[in-house]
């Protein structure tokens, strides 16, 4: 057997685990940037965790949610 036939598998599934990944993360972020609750959902959200939130505590709630910026782990 030739080296080759050992090698080139091996390149090929590391750049596709590591080009996998690298396009999951990106697709990830770009899904959370963009997730926007409404004011029923942030409602039910705030229930569950046991709490009951006013008109104006909602607005304030969906208010930092939407200027909420994602933290940049990755250096880009």
């Amino acid at each position: 057997m030739a080296w080759y036939n050992w090698v080139i598998p091996i390149v090929t599934l590391l750049l596709g685990l590591v080009g996998g990944f690298a396009a999951g993360t990106y697709y990830l972020k770009k899904q959370m940037q963009n997730m926007q609750m409404d004011e029923k959902q942030l409602q039910a959200m705030a229930r569950s965790m046991g709490m009951n939130l006013n008109q104006k505590q909602l607005k304030q709630m969906s208010r930092t949610m939407k200027n909420m910026k994602m933290p940049n782990k990755f250096g880009k």
